[in-house]
């Protein structure tokens, strides 16, 4: 039988809601952890590359 979106995880994995979430510095979004993220999770702050880039451009602007 083919494993579709309708059907239930097997019983030894969990679906994605078990994840730590953070919300996103430039848009706003929730978005989960990944695995590519281990090591760094605590630095991550934007939710992707695009978010990344808007945010560095629009960020905060250093005091004088």
């Amino acid at each position: 039988m083919a494993r579709g979106k309708d059907t239930e995880p097997s019983p030894g994995r969990r679906g994605k809601s078990h994840l730590p979430e953070k919300l996103c510095i430039a848009c706003n979004r929730p978005f989960a952890w990944r695995k590519k993220w281990a090591r760094d999770w605590e630095q991550v702050r934007y939710c992707s590359d695009r978010c990344r880039s808007a945010g560095d451009r629009n960020g905060p602007k250093p005091q004088r």
